[in-house]
Parts: C-alpha cells; structure tokens; sequence
C-alpha cells in the first residue's frame, strides 16, 4: 500500500443536497479529495433537518457528509455567488444538483461555468437533465424510479407497482456520477484534455439497470411486467420460506447448479424428470418445481437450509434485514460494514469505503461535520478574507 489516498490533491466543492449528488462528492472524498460543502446558513444541508436543532447532525449527516468539511454561504443572494465567483479558480470539481432553471437565473449554468473556469469539471445532477423537453421539471428518487420504469417492474403481478425499500436512484446516480469525475479528471490531467459538464439525470442510471427491457420491446413489442420475486425465464430463482418462518434467496438457474439443489434437496433424481431435465422444460414447468422447492424448505429451519446448500454450492443467501447485517462476520471481516466512534452519538456501524483498492483503498478521515465549521479555513485562509469582510458577510446572511 503506498499510504496515499488516490484522489488526494483534488479539490471538490459540493453545492448540492438530498443524497445522490452529495454522495457523489462523499465516494470522492472517501478517496482522498478535499471536499467542501456548502448549506444555507442557519439551517444547513437537507439531511440535518431531522436534527434535534436547525442545523444539527443526524444520522445520516455523519455517514453521508463523512469526509467534508462545511461553509455556510446563501447562493440565493448575489453576493454570495460573488463569493462562490472567487472560489471557483481554486477547485477541479463542482457537483450540483440545482435545477436547470435555478442555475440559469444564477448566471451558474453548467456550460457557463466551464466556459469562465477551462479546468473546471462540472457534475449536473438534474432530475431530467440539462437538455430535452422536461429539463426544467425537478425529480426526487421516487419520481425518477417510476420514470425510469425500474417502479413498473417491481412487485407483485396482482398488486400495484412498488417502489424500492431504498433510495436506490439516488445511490446509483452517485456511483455513476462519481465514475464520470474520475473519467473526467483522467481526461483533463492525463490525457491532455480539459474540464467539462458530466449531464446526468436522475432516472438514467435506473434506466441503464433495464438489462434487455427496450431492447426485447424494439424486437417483439414485448413489455416487461411484474414478476414479483420469481423471473419467469430464470428457473428456479426465487425466495422460500423456511420452517422458522425466515426466507433464503437460492439461484439454480444452470443445469449443474440445478443438478446439485436436487442433491442438496434429497432429491437427486430430479433432473432426470423431463419436466425438469433442461432449461426450457423448468421454464415450462416452474410452478410444479417452485412448488417442490418450497415444501422441502418449509420442512427445515433456515440454518438447515442454508447448510445443506452451501455445502451442495448452492449459491443462496439469507433475506437479510439490517440487524442480520449488523451482526453478520463477513460484513465485519471485509470492512463492509465500519464501527466508527462518534462525538456526539457515540459508537455507531456505518457503511465502509467502497469499493476496495488493493494499493490505494479509501478511508473514513471525519465524520458529517457540524455546520459551518470550515468557514475560517475556507473564508480566511483560503480566499485571504479579512476579518471585518468575514463580519460584514455573516451581518448580512451571506455566510
């Protein structure tokens, strides 16, 4: 390990809120760029706003915004955006999430801003996208889950369609988004090249998760349904009940692996049944085999279950829930769940640095900070501001 974080040297100022662009900054940050957050003065990012105090920290303040540090600075006043004019020179990233129109009347548009600063590497985050026909309606991750059509295809398929447990939206427009700065930064500091906008909106990294959907409709006009949680052409994969009422995940989807759930089912001569013997014939047949599967589950308490397929290389897993999580060794082992120790809330779990580099893996340096705790640094040390100015700037509400 050569002890330096990938991205250190990197400066990013994160003028975003509500999970996916932040986030975005978080990945950067917990890889070593200098990431600089700023919220509304008095009252702070979203995420506090669940704090016991405006502008407090909640819970997921301390994971989401780890590796930051806080200014204060209102946008909505010109002479903030004056403010934020100085420190755009001094930094290689910006993420936003503002609506299109908002950044317009800002005179901040994302082509604007790099046209003004060259090096500058832009992260648009919008619902819909800095171009087409819906650019100025805003989206949250609902709203982009069921433009995306990831809401259609989830559920039951006598039930109306249901979102996803998680913001996962968010989260997958955060990863994708981050992937696009460091594409970005290896164009313009190894390749030769410039800053630019990276345009993503929110519903297309839902979009991309489709696997063949647009493609079987072009072909055949076929429209992807609810399959609640069986997928008709991939037999067996399902979820089944066990006898202490918990469920485990199996996936037999081949005929080796199907050939070894028989054997782990006391049931090795399944396969050789024509309503099983290949692909197509338990495609044709899955109820009469799902309905096998479950039977021998409902007759064994998942640990059972869990043994007898783990040990036949049975891929399957637990449905977890989040204190299944907490407790589980190989989330402990990897890293992949973190305990960290917290000044106000004291000793919590949070999700680890993702994903793991061999030579150069990430790390959580600080946790969400308290609001405004970076002014000094920033206002003063950085910009060279003076004292009366960083009095003038708070009298007004700038900062």
């Amino acid at each position: 390990m050569s002890g330096v974080l990938p991205l250190a040297g990197i400066r990013v100022l994160d003028m975003a809120s509500i999970i996916a662009a932040p986030v975005a900054a978080t990945l950067l940050g917990d890889f070593g760029a200098e990431v600089i957050k700023i919220e509304e003065p008095g009252r702070g990012d979203f995420m506090r706003r669940g704090a016991a105090k405006p502008g407090g920290r909640t819970l997921a303040w301390v994971q989401d915004a780890r590796n930051k540090e806080s200014i204060t600075l209102d946008l909505r006043q010109p002479e903030g955006r004056d403010v934020l004019h100085r420190m755009l020179p001094l930094f290689d990233v910006v993420v936003t999430n503002f609506r299109p129109p908002t950044l317009d009347a800002w005179g901040l548009d994302p082509v604007g801003l790099v046209a003004r600063y060259p090096r500058l590497i832009v992260l648009a985050i919008s619902g819909y996208g800095l171009t087409g026909p819906y650019r100025d309606r805003g989206a949250f991750d609902r709203i982009a889950s069921a433009f995306a059509g990831l809401t259609y295809v989830s559920g039951e398929p006598d039930r109306p369609a249901t979102r996803s447990g998680f913001a996962l939206i968010d989260y997958m427009t955060a990863y994708m988004g981050a992937f696009g700065v460091v594409s970005a930064l290896y164009h313009r500091d190894r390749a030769g090249g410039s800053g630019q906008v990276i345009d993503l909106a929110l519903f297309e990294p839902g979009f991309r998760a489709s696997e063949d959907a647009l493609l079987a409709y072009a072909a055949r006009g076929t429209v992807r349904e609810r399959t609640g949680n069986i997928n008709p052409a991939i037999v067996p994969a399902a979820n089944f009940t066990t006898a202490d009422g918990r469920d485990v995940a199996i996936h037999a989807g081949t005929d080796p692996l199907f050939r070894r759930l028989a054997g782990a089912m006391g049931q090795p001569d399944l396969p050789a049944d024509p309503r099983f013997a290949d692909h197509h014939a338990r495609v044709a047949n899955q109820a009469a085999l799902y309905a096998l599967i479950a039977t021998w589950a409902a007759g064994l308490e998942r640990d059972a279950v869990m043994a007898a397929l783990v040990s036949a290389s049975v891929p399957a897993a637990p449905v977890m829930n989040i204190a299944d999580i907490a407790a589980d060794p190989h989330y402990r082992a990897r890293g992949t769940v973190t305990p960290v120790r917290d000044a106000e809330f004291g000793e919590l779990l949070m999700t680890g640095v993702l994903p793991k580099l061999s030579a150069t893996p990430g790390a959580v340096r600080s946790l969400g900070p308290e609001l405004g705790a970076g002014n000094t640094a920033v206002y003063r040390d950085l910009l060279g501001m003076t004292e009366a100015e960083l009095a003038r700037l708070q009298e007004a509400g700038v900062i």
